[in-house]
């Protein structure tokens, strides 16, 4: 069961532009409340499909929000390479591969607590990206992260009348 108290600091980051990001550092949104009625938490924008590049700066900024994080679930078919642990800030985190492609990164603090992170594809438009994003993290989102993807893409065809 998920702390009913966040760390100080837990919420939502600022927005800004994918490319303005720092080095080391993770496009992150999280909900900001003590109840998980959607289905997402949260979503994270990576730049590449780098994990060593990529990870370290998403757990960096969940320990910094959740408390620290002892397991990351990742879909197998959308990175490069998967390790089975990384290291970050002196804390070894297990990484978890499976091969569903359903957008989301799968993440644990301590034993059980599991939340789940839409994951924006890099090469995704800003528009979309941020659409994408500010759509996972409303609280009674219904939505799979798949359809939140599809339903942002700034490529779909506009929907006529009949």
């Amino acid at each position: 069961m998920p702390d009913p108290h966040p760390p100080t600091g837990a919420g939502l980051l600022p927005d800004g532009l994918h490319e303005s990001i720092r080095p080391g550092t993770a496009l992150l949104r999280l909900t900001t409340t003590h109840e998980r009625q959607g289905i997402l938490d949260g979503a994270w924008w990576p730049r590449s499909r780098d994990v060593a590049t990529e990870l370290p700066g998403l757990i960096t900024a969940l320990t910094e929000r959740l408390g620290p994080i002892t397991r990351i679930g990742l879909d197998s078919t959308a990175w490069n390479e998967l390790p089975t642990r990384i290291t970050v800030n002196d804390r070894v985190v297990r990484i978890d591969s499976f091969s569903t492609g359903d957008d989301t990164a799968l993440v644990t603090r301590g034993d059980q607590d599991l939340f789940t992170l839409l994951v924006v594809p890099p090469e995704t438009p800003v528009a979309a990206a941020r659409s994408a994003m500010a759509e996972a993290v409303h609280t009674d989102n219904p939505k799979q992260a798949r359809q939140i993807l599809l339903d942002t893409a700034t490529d779909r065809p506009l929907a006529t009348g009949s």
